[in-house]
């Protein structure tokens, strides 16, 4: 198995990721969740837990022109979507129509330094069966624990 990339190496080591990772599905209801490096050059994923058949693994890649995840390194702000198709802003654009999800919740990890790590991610191709914004506070402090997480680490990331 080849070696993983430092980032991805990193968050591997973090114990917790996977019951985060299942909580993020279990109360959201979506079927896949990640924590991915993200960069203004490379999407990494980190971390997965696929239960829809997504097809990512730990230090697999996406071009990050084609995630969302690069509009929330730019804006440092969540993004969550109950239903692709009910709204407004997301039925036409392309990112969700190319990976054929319906609902999507993504938040940024933020280091202790101020710098964007990536984001942990859920995403779905049935529209959410609950109300994103209601879960949005839980995401948000797993992605705190696992920016605090990296932080505690030794090394740079």
């Amino acid at each position: 198995m080849a070696e993983h990339p430092p980032e991805v190496e990193a968050i591997l080591r973090i114990p917790a990721i996977d019951a985060m990772l299942e909580e993020v599905c279990r109360i959201t209801g979506m079927g896949f969740a990640a924590v991915a490096h993200v960069t203004s050059e490379r999407w990494v994923a980190c971390q997965v837990l696929d239960k829809i058949e997504f097809g990512l693994d730990p230090g697999d890649e996406l071009d990050i022109k084609t995630t969302i995840c690069d509009e929330i390194r730019d804006s440092g702000q969540a993004v969550f979507i109950d239903e692709v198709a009910a709204d407004p802003h997301w039925r036409t654009h392309n990112v969700p129509a190319l990976y054929g999800f319906e609902s999507y919740i993504s938040v940024p990890i933020v280091l202790e330094d101020g710098s964007f790590f990536g984001t942990l991610c859920a995403i779905d191709p049935a529209p959410s069966k609950v109300k994103l914004s209601d879960v949005l506070p839980t995401i948000e402090a797993f992605a705190r624990d696992i920016a605090r997480a990296l932080g505690q680490q030794t090394g740079h990331v």
